[in-house]
């Protein structure tokens, strides 16, 4: 690793080490003001129970992470990094309950970025933000070992099979709209969809509702086969590590001086995440790829007014999952006499003893700012499927087998393929 490397992990992990003290300093309640003249007895007072948690789940999270770092980046050690997956393992998912979790924090800065009577707690920005940090300089180390997610899915891989490269495109878009959609849902308050529909909490917490189970097993059962489904195809955050990944400074290379081209890191690799050279294919002509690039610039436009139509149509069924519109609706059939009983969330309302009208404009609310926000939401979409078709008939050259940056999750599989590596080792063995 380099002197700026170093350097840049250390500030990454003295920006951390600042939150983590605070959030074992602050009260959880500002203290009663005494009117008998009784002072506060000074002293370092003992954390609370929670913020002790939190504040050890951060500096558990920066330490998987700069391990898992120096393991890819300095060790370049396969061996190592499936050690740090079974710790992951172990120790976030069955004993924090896969609590610890970046990727449902983006849901908590969402609702804090767009609701101003929310504040996300130090400890949820800090795990939220670190994997970022990280992945910018080093790429997807976080996904490498660091997160449980992943980690379950790394050591059920038995028989890793190749996905077909269309459908690898295709399902690879999913993410985004899960991403978008999760963003809209929680900036409305309306529902932390990342959270309720996580695979994996039911096998973590060995209790879930039977289909959430069924999913989640289901998930594992076909990762023996397609390396990490849930990450290619499911992740929302993944989206966010993806983009930070394309211009990481530091990402880990295959070989670590030249490429012989002996295709061993392509068969080693299970998530289609090498590129191959194409230096030796024959030219195209130009004048066909600019017509080519130039129709599908003149289609992202339409896409995006495609995908903004579509998700104000989707904003009426989506604005049902919010509690606030529930309710309303429960309320005014039971007005109308067109249902029969009453249930908890209708006798919790007329319990306020509020009048129905308000309710019914609350719900009028929601609705409007949940169909602006799918609106948004399905612009957006529409605008991802562009950018990628045009990526894609994008051509560049290559002369060596390189990792996609965006895709690669530096799991070191490809330094035990590669003999190059193999000869360093031996090198360094031999000093």
């Amino acid at each position: 690793m380099t002197t700026r490397a170093r350097a840049l992990l250390a500030l990454s992990i003295a920006s951390v080490l600042a939150p983590g003290n605070d959030a074992r300093a602050m009260e959880r309640f500002p203290p009663p003001d005494f009117e008998s003249g009784y002072v506060l007895p000074a002293g370092n007072p003992t954390p609370h129970p929670d913020v002790a948690f939190e504040t050890t789940d951060v500096f558990v999270m920066l330490a998987l992470l700069g391990v898992t770092t120096y393991l890819t980046h300095v060790r370049r050690s396969r061996t190592g990094v499936s050690v740090v997956v079974a710790v992951c393992v172990v120790y976030l998912g069955f004993w924090r309950k896969g609590c610890i979790c970046p990727v449902g924090a983006t849901q908590n800065v969402a609702l804090a970025l767009f609701d101003p009577t929310y504040a996300a707690p130090l400890s949820v920005v800090a795990l939220f933000a670190l994997p970022l940090l990280f992945t910018l300089a080093f790429g997807r180390t976080y996904c490498a070992a660091a997160c449980p997610l992943g980690a379950i899915q790394d050591l059920v891989l038995v028989r890793p099979v190749h996905v077909p490269r269309a459908i690898e495109h295709a399902l690879g878009l999913i993410p985004y709209a899960y991403l978008g959609l999760a963003v809209v849902m929680a900036a409305t308050g309306s529902a932390f969809l990342v959270c309720r529909y996580d695979p994996f909490v039911g096998v973590f917490r060995l209790s879930a509702s039977l289909w959430l189970l069924v999913v989640g097993l289901g998930m594992l059962a076909l990762g023996a086969f397609v390396g990490r489904p849930y990450c290619r195809y499911l992740c929302p955050y993944g989206v966010l590590l993806r983009v930070a990944s394309r211009v990481s400074k530091w990402h880990v290379g295959i070989t670590p001086d030249e490429c012989i081209q002996c295709r061993l890191c392509e068969d080693s690799c299970p998530y289609d995440a090498i590129h191959k050279p194409n230096a030796d294919q024959p030219p195209r002509p130009r004048s066909e790829g600019l017509r080519r690039l130039g129709v599908l610039m003149l289609l992202v436009p339409a896409l995006v007014a495609a995908g903004a139509v579509l998700g104000w149509g989707l904003g009426g069924p989506l604005s049902r999952l919010d509690a606030t519109v529930q309710t309303a609706e429960r309320v005014r059939l039971e007005e109308d006499g067109l249902v029969r009983g009453t249930t908890d969330q209708s006798d919790a309302f007329r319990r306020t003893a509020r009048p129905p009208a308000e309710l019914y404009v609350e719900a009028t609310t929601q609705r409007v700012r949940v169909r602006t926000g799918a609106t948004i939401w399905g612009a957006f979409f529409g605008l991802v499927i562009g950018i990628k078709l045009v990526s894609l008939s994008v051509r560049r050259t290559r002369t060596d087998y390189e990792p996609d940056k965006m895709k690669c999750v530096s799991c070191a599989r490809c330094f035990e393929s590669c003999p190059r590596e193999h000869r360093r080792l031996e090198k360094l063995a031999e000093t």
